[in-house]
């Protein structure tokens, strides 16, 4: 981090502090309360009903400019709601505002409410108070939707009853709606939704990595991380926390924790990577991920991963973190390996789109911010004609750097940040600027020969071009598949 790991350990002691002062379980008593939820997007909604079904007055704040016949449902449930903003009359007359995932709560209008004593949270906050089973809870920069589903499938292939959920789609309020019949949750939980947590507190934590992302969005990397690590704000000693050993940032910030917080060592911490130096953790070696320490009741901790859809980097270090996570958790040896054996990762996600005269389509769309790139090139051997650019997200690039010098042969960009990339990127590579995705895929086609990688890897939203990263890794694939005709 750019200005020490100190800064942020601190900072997170006296949030935490503040945090456990203004929310605790029994000021989230809905019954009776008006609360406001700002943002109508999948959240937000079943954060009306959830809040709706416990008895409370329930008013909306959307920033869209007007009601669309969609939320016509507001009115026939009664539900006061405002669009276009946020105003203050409006907000400051609601005795909790839950904010939804996308909405910065560090906005002056909810800074001012949490200094009037109402608190601001998000759904993780509502758990203490609500939820009724153990938690395994998955945050990062990269790797998140990877490694929770693969807890998720895990944790299945075990026997557990498993909900998984979070910023992975389904929001926890759902379940909390629910009968509550799961084993185990499995959620992944975004800064965002960390920034507004309250009291939230997982008996399985893991910090995968820490790499710069949403700058655009927080004021630096050491804000961002703070947010990250409410993720372990709670933990009792009882707990588990799981942090990835080859991450400088991730050790960094947890050893600022521990020369501040020394309590917090007393916790079951493990880690992951490929040398984690004697601790207690899962361990990487080639393609097998081995579990060491004096915490397991198994001898047969091994698991090879040549034959699975996980046996390259950055699957490799997913499968780590989900191994050791479900192990914590419970799961066999022997369950673990069936679900290891089974799993395909998710698309656009390093996907493969198509093969084409020796040469490999890769779609790894999901790569909106440097690290996931860095990462993307650290598990590719061939050399790599890169597809990249979108909007920019506020990353420094220059980060980059040795990757491109010794992967990538090519790289064409396109999108809004295809100036600002190509300015950093052209003294270390061949550099083209185009204007579309088709543009880029045929003129790759052209560069590219048998035996090397065509990547989509936008290190970039996707927002300037495409409804998200899900329409940009489709039409790649479309345009690869098309290549063959």
């Amino acid at each position: 981090m750019s200005s020490g790991y100190t800064w942020v350990a601190a900072q997170y002691d006296e949030t935490a502090k503040a945090k456990k002062d203004v929310i605790s379980s029994n000021s989230l008593e809905l019954t009776g309360q008006h609360v406001l939820v700002v943002g109508l997007g999948k959240s937000g909604r079943s954060a009306i009903d959830f809040c709706r079904r416990q008895g409370a007055t329930v008013s909306v704040s959307d920033s869209s400019a007007t009601k669309s016949a969609d939320n016509e449902w507001l009115t026939t449930m009664g539900v006061d709601s405002e669009f276009g903003g946020h105003s203050r009359e409006f907000c400051l007359r609601a005795d909790l505002i839950f904010l939804s995932p996308g909405v910065p709560h560090d906005l002056p209008l909810f800074q001012e409410a949490q200094q009037k004593g109402i608190p601001v949270i998000g759904e993780l906050a509502l758990a203490p108070r609500y939820l009724k089973t153990p938690v395994i809870a998955v945050t990062g920069t990269n790797g998140k939707t990877t490694v929770t589903t693969l807890i998720g499938e895990l944790m299945k292939a075990a026997g557990f009853q498993v909900f998984v959920g979070g910023n992975i789609g389904t929001p926890l309020t759902e379940y909390l709606m629910g009968r509550q019949e799961a084993d185990w949750l499995v959620l992944e939980v975004s800064s965002f939704q960390l920034d507004a947590a309250g009291g939230f507190r997982p008996d399985i934590g893991l910090l995968l990595n820490i790499s710069p992302d949403h700058l655009d969005r927080y004021a630096n990397l050491e804000e961002y991380a703070l947010a990250k690590l409410n993720l372990f704000a709670r933990q009792h000693h009882c707990d588990v926390s799981i942090i990835n050993q080859d991450d400088p940032d991730s050790v960094r910030l947890t050893a600022g924790m521990k020369s501040l917080r020394p309590g917090w060592t007393a916790r079951r911490c493990l880690f992951f990577g490929k040398q984690i130096n004697g601790r207690n953790g899962a361990e990487i070696t080639g393609n097998t991920v081995r579990l060491k320490g004096d915490w397991l009741s198994d001898a047969d901790d091994s698991y090879e991963l040549k034959e699975t859809a996980l046996s390259q980097s950055p699957n490799l270090e997913n499968a780590a973190a989900a191994i050791v996570a479900a192990r914590a958790a419970g799961c066999k040896p022997a369950d673990i390996k069936q679900g290891l054996s089974t799993f395909q990762p998710l698309n656009h996600r390093m996907t493969l789109a198509a093969e084409i005269n020796g040469v490999r389509y890769i779609n790894d769309s999901k790569a909106t911010n440097i690290g996931a790139v860095q990462a993307a090139l650290q598990g590719i051997s061939a050399p790599v004609v890169l597809i990249a650019g979108g909007r920019d997200k506020g990353g420094d690039y220059r980060l980059m750097a040795e990757e491109v010098r010794t992967k990538v042969k090519a790289m064409l960009l396109i999108g809004e940040a295809k100036k600002l990339m190509a300015s950093v990127f052209s003294p270390m590579t061949r550099v083209e600027e185009l204007t579309s995705m088709a543009e880029a895929v045929q003129r790759a086609h052209e560069l590219a020969v048998p035996g090397d990688v065509v990547l989509l890897s936008p290190a970039c939203a996707s927002f300037d071009m495409f409804s998200g990263y899900v329409e940009r890794g489709q039409i790649f694939t479309e345009l690869a598949l098309g290549l063959q005709g």
